[in-house]
């Protein structure tokens, strides 16, 4: 599932064919079929997070904040100020290891995601995650029965979910977080984007997104490309 995460991420961003429409039938095969969830949401988000990478309130990856995490120095500053106590800040270190990694795929995306789709009519992906839904039923169904079914998909959410958390806030958390200051393109970029050593684990652990900085200013390149 997490690789998979990875290779539809290169069919969104048009990476894999020379054809634009090939890119988004595959995209929507591998992301709905294979993984369950629709491609009009993961568009709707993340062009959004490429537009304005760590601009709060429109880059959709860092509107955790101020509800469970303190983001970036400005915006700790600005809750402090205000004296707005919703979570106890300065344990974030702490927690986020129980509420970051475990609980966005199970506990968030997999509703949320059925109800982007039926509240914007997206018939299409919401087919396509119904053809992953019940090919992985008829699958582990009569192996597992109907509790070993559900404890596989939430186990396999809560691995994925941990995985996918590491991967994508570790080149974006620790850099720059504020409101758009209207910069140019170019330095909004390498202000919210950081590398992280490159070896064949990283590589494929992360699908190439340890090269953020070079994906982020050339978005459509191939990621085996990104070293060069």
């Amino acid at each position: 599932q997490a690789q998979a995460g990875w290779l539809q991420h290169d069919f969104g961003h048009l990476s894999v064919f020379s054809t634009s429409k090939w890119n988004h039938w595959v995209h929507k095969f591998v992301i709905g079929h294979l993984k369950g969830a629709p491609a009009s949401w993961w568009n709707h988000l993340h062009f959004q997070h490429h537009a304005k990478p760590n601009c709060f309130r429109k880059d959709p990856d860092v509107n955790m904040h101020p509800l469970f995490f303190a983001l970036g120095k400005t915006l700790s500053v600005e809750l402090g100020v205000q004296k707005k106590k919703f979570m106890p800040y300065n344990h974030q270190h702490k927690y986020f290891f129980i509420i970051g990694p475990p609980a966005l795929v199970p506990l968030y995306f997999q509703w949320y995601i059925f109800y982007f789709v039926v509240q914007r009519k997206q018939w299409v992906d919401l087919a396509w995650m119904l053809s992953f839904y019940i090919r992985f039923s008829l699958t582990y169904w009569p192996l597992l029965g109907v509790k070993g079914l559900l404890g596989l998909i939430i186990l396999v959410r809560f691995i994925e979910s941990n995985w996918f958390v590491w991967v994508t806030q570790m080149n974006h958390i620790p850099m720059h977080i504020d409101y758009d200051k209207n910069v140019d393109w170019f330095s909004t970029q390498l202000q919210a984007t950081c590398n992280v050593h490159q070896s064949f684990f990283n590589d494929w652990f992360s699908g190439h997104l340890n090269f953020q900085i070079e994906h982020h200013l050339f978005p459509t390149m191939p990621r085996h490309n990104y070293w060069k």
